[in-house]
């Protein structure tokens, strides 16, 4: 019996139109505003639209709904399209921006005006708040719903020939002010601002609303299915009035998904420029973000971001996903993918006191185990190693299998040690730890048979790579969020962990390292999963990212629980 395909909702209303033929083809589009940088959300959009235009054979479109230059920046405009770009959105020759059609626009606005469907206002924002009414009551018909179509044409022409000033006059859609639907109680469509545009430099005073803008767009571009999030539901009325007005022959159908939400996560643009502002982050691509830009720069991969918003899904009902189940795509992801090389991040030196001093040998080490294509390498051994710190105590608990004086263990790839003591100095730190080697074990087997307990990693300190490593933990501080349930207080200030970022500046790494790039991506024998940083790095100057540690308590949907 074949496999049955499981369809989401929005896959089934695609079927259906093509089936009935409401449309021929599917075309979708990706129409963010560049008034800040995209976070993980954004890349659910992006994956969704794009990989429905894939399955159904259309065209996915690239569009920056640019239409308030208030809060645009050519800046966030680049940094979009390398998140798109580098997520495996191929848009192809199709990189628009709303202010393309800004012609068109206008000419929409005056048809509405001679159809006597939009009229001009002289009525304050405030006052077209307080005329909207409310959820109980209907609204009020504003002084100048009743202009004439002739004076409108002459206001509104006033309006792009910029003979009022911001806030004097704007464009109302004459549509019903007693409408259960509150967006449709003649909504504003276009007002004026002096502003220069990122695209249109000063061409323009006046800019359209983006309820008007957005269905516009979509039915100049042929977009045959509209994908947004939720909280557009209550706008899709507005939207469809927008089209069925203007006469276009084929108006684009507008579907509503929920947005993907994180728990304990920044995800709010006010809340990083904020953020960012006060210097409390490094930049929108600070690695304990969730933007796009800086899950790259941490070292996450478009595979693994695929993967997390297959998992999660697309669906009407609201949900939270949890941080974990990211963590475990990149872990899935770089298991099989990531040499995995030895690193010592808080080093302190081994000294083999009966290893001939000046010697150095070479051993071999499998670049990943779950992966044989990757091959394996040489190390430098010699009398002098780092380990880690932790890797040694004097008066160890019980079922410490590391090291300590007296206790043997196995030193990777190499040879059976036995410690025999330390050496502290003035303060009391330890700065050697000292031990003996067994020649016959080269390999970490012992040609008797005997067994060992523990096995550490280590670096030859001769030849050992100085880096600087970051390590993160999530950027709000979980505990104070779930007992107040929220990330923020009723002030608006945000509950951030002070242990979000540890710096490590003393760390060796195993030679191998050396030639390392930006964005390369290690796993680091015990430690977890870094990159290279791609913002610091600097030559002879590595630094790395922690992207995720070795281990979750995040369990795959569906997968056995163990016991």
């Amino acid at each position: 019996m074949s496999e049955v395909e499981s369809k989401n909702f929005i896959e089934m209303i695609i079927e259906k139109d093509l089936a009935e033929g409401v449309y021929d083809t599917v075309n979708t589009r990706f129409p963010p505003e560049p008034n800040g940088y995209l976070h993980i959300g954004h890349a659910k959009s992006i994956l969704v639209n794009y990989g429905l235009a894939c399955k159904y054979g259309g065209r996915f479109n690239m569009r920056f709904d640019d239409t308030n230059p208030t809060k645009e920046d050519v800046e966030f405009v680049e940094s979009i399209k390398e998140d798109v770009q580098w997520l495996g959105a191929d848009w192809e020759d199709r990189l628009f921006f709303a202010s393309d059609y800004f012609g068109q626009m206008y000419e929409a606005a005056v048809k509405l005006i001679r159809k006597g469907k939009a009229y001009v206002s002289d009525l304050t924002a405030e006052q077209i708040r307080e005329y909207r009414g409310s959820f109980t009551e209907p609204g009020r018909e504003d002084p100048g719903r009743n202009r004439s179509v002739e004076e409108n044409l002459q206001l509104f022409e006033n309006m792009k020939d910029g003979k009022y000033a911001d806030g004097e006059k704007v464009l109302r859609a004459r549509i019903d002010m007693a409408s259960p639907n509150i967006n449709m109680r003649d909504p504003v469509i276009y007002r004026v601002a002096h502003m220069t545009h990122h695209n249109t430099g000063d061409q323009w005073c006046i800019y359209p609303m983006y309820d008007f803008a957005h269905p516009i767009e979509d039915a100049i571009e042929g977009i045959t299915h509209s994908i947004c999030t939720l909280e557009f539901e209550d706008h899709r009325p507005l939207y469809d009035w927008v089209v069925r007005e203007l006469e276009y022959p084929h108006p684009p159908k507008q579907i509503e998904q929920a947005k993907m939400y994180l728990k304990n996560v920044v995800t709010g643009k006010r809340y990083i420029k904020k953020l960012v502002l006060e210097g409390k982050v490094d930049g929108w691509d600070d690695p304990r973000l969730v933007s796009i830009a800086a899950l790259r720069r941490r070292g996450y991969t478009p595979e693994s971001i695929r993967m997390f918003v297959e998992m999660c899904g697309v669906s009407k009902a609201q949900s939270v996903a949890d941080s974990a189940a990211l963590e475990y795509c990149i872990r899935e992801d770089l298991k099989p993918k990531a040499p995995r090389y030895m690193a010592v991040l808080d080093p302190v030196k081994l000294i083999i006191d009966n290893y001939p001093e000046g010697q150095t040998e070479m051993v071999t080490a499998v670049n990943n185990p779950e992966n044989e294509e990757l091959g394996s390498r040489q190390m430098p051994f010699g009398r002098e190693l780092f380990i880690e710190r932790e890797d040694f105590m004097e008066e160890p608990p019980k079922k410490y299998f590391r090291m300590f004086p007296g206790n043997e263990v196995r030193l990777m790839n190499a040879y059976f040690v036995t410690c025999t003591g330390c050496v502290r100095d003035d303060q009391g730190n330890i700065t050697e730890i000292h031990c003996t080697y067994d020649p016959a074990s080269r390999g970490g087997n012992s040609p008797d048979g005997r067994k060992v307990k523990g096995t550490i990693h280590w670096v030859s300190a001769r030849e050992a790579v100085k880096a600087e490593v970051r390590l993160y933990e999530n950027l709000i501080d979980e505990a104070t969020a779930d007992e107040k349930g929220a990330i923020y207080s009723e002030e608006g200030e945000l509950y951030l962990n002070p242990n979000s970022l540890t710096v490590l500046k003393e760390c060796r790494l195993e030679p191998a390292f050396a030639e390392a790039e930006a964005y390369d991506r290690f796993q680091f024998v015990r430690q977890g999963f870094f990159c290279v940083d791609a913002k610091d790095t600097k030559p002879g100057e590595l630094v790395f990212n922690r992207i995720v540690s070795l281990k979750s308590s995040f369990v795959l949907p569906g997968s056995p629980v163990r016991k």
